[in-house]
């Protein structure tokens, strides 16, 4: 009865504890340990920054890159020569690790402290949650950080120990490809730019030229027809795309007719943002 006792105090310890089961211990964090019976042994200890702790009768330990159940099932077994029948509990109580820094004019830099095991599609949709903020996460830091309307998705990446470890997040975040999640560890930096232009521009024999705010999946005959339509002098199998790709001018003739009368639909390009569209006139 005194051991199921026990049991329970410590499941509410650990549930009442400020970090889920899985966080991760880091450098920095301090851990609150306690060995049911043995006040000398039960104690609260840093992490140092070789991610080890020092506990009496047992010396050096590594405790970081591991759960506190992880760390408590090692302490369990490492006492029971000194102990009998060990009953331990370890949590964290104290964060000072596991920081992401996120920069790029994509989104406001900032740096999000992470209380659980974390993925790159976690930690966007966190970015795009800038009313609701998920658990753990400060409401601060998410409206600090904004979301990912404007960012170039395809151009960014995550930086681990100076090297590239993860480019392009757009099939993840966009088009819903889990297969491209990534794990987020302590000290990732996460780059994620703007579109250095968001516009699409509609140009020529149209009613209304004009800059059209990009969105994803914008069509050619989209964009025309929002710059008003075709003017009666426009010559449809006369539009040219104009686009930088690379850092060089590139230049696609697009036959709408065909798209307006045949029902080619390979003519109906999706646009970039920063993209020209020109109608030409035709020769009456």
């Amino acid at each position: 009865m005194i051991k199921k006792t026990v049991f329970l105090l410590l499941g509410l310890l650990l549930a009442t504890s400020v970090l889920a089961a899985d966080y991760i211990i880091g450098e920095g964090d301090t851990l609150s340990i306690a060995v049911w019976g043995e006040k000398d042994l039960s104690l609260s200890v840093k992490v140092r920054p070789d991610g080890k702790i020092t506990i009496p009768a047992i010396g050096e330990l590594s405790a970081a890159n591991m759960t506190a159940n992880n760390l408590q099932s090692i302490l369990t077994e490492k006492l029971r020569s000194i102990v009998k029948k060990p009953i331990v509990s370890v949590a964290v109580t104290e964060i000072t690790n596991n920081k992401v820094y996120i920069f790029g004019g994509g989104v406001n830099s900032g740096v999000y402290s992470l209380t659980q095991r974390t993925t790159l599609l976690q930690l966007l949709c966190q970015l795009g949650q800038r009313e609701a903020p998920a658990a753990g996460v400060p409401a601060a830091s998410v409206a600090s950080a904004g979301g990912v309307r404007d960012a170039d998705l395809k151009n960014a990446y995550i930086l681990r120990k100076g090297e590239k470890v993860k480019q392009n997040f757009y099939d993840l975040f966009i088009k819903g490809q889990t297969s491209e999640d990534f794990a987020i560890e302590p000290n990732d930096a996460i780059f994620i730019p703007a579109y250095i232009d968001r516009n699409v521009y509609v140009m020529g024999a149209v009613n209304t030229p004009r800059a059209i705010e990009y969105r994803e999946g914008l069509t050619i005959m989209e964009a025309i027809l929002g710059a008003g339509g075709f003017t009666k002098f426009a010559s449809p199998n006369d539009t040219v795309l104009y686009r930088k790709e690379s850092n060089k001018d590139k230049a696609i003739t697009v036959k709408v007719k065909r798209l307006m009368y045949d029902g080619d639909l390979t003519q109906n390009v999706l646009l970039k943002p920063g993209d020209y569209v020109v109608v030409k006139e035709g020769i009456f």
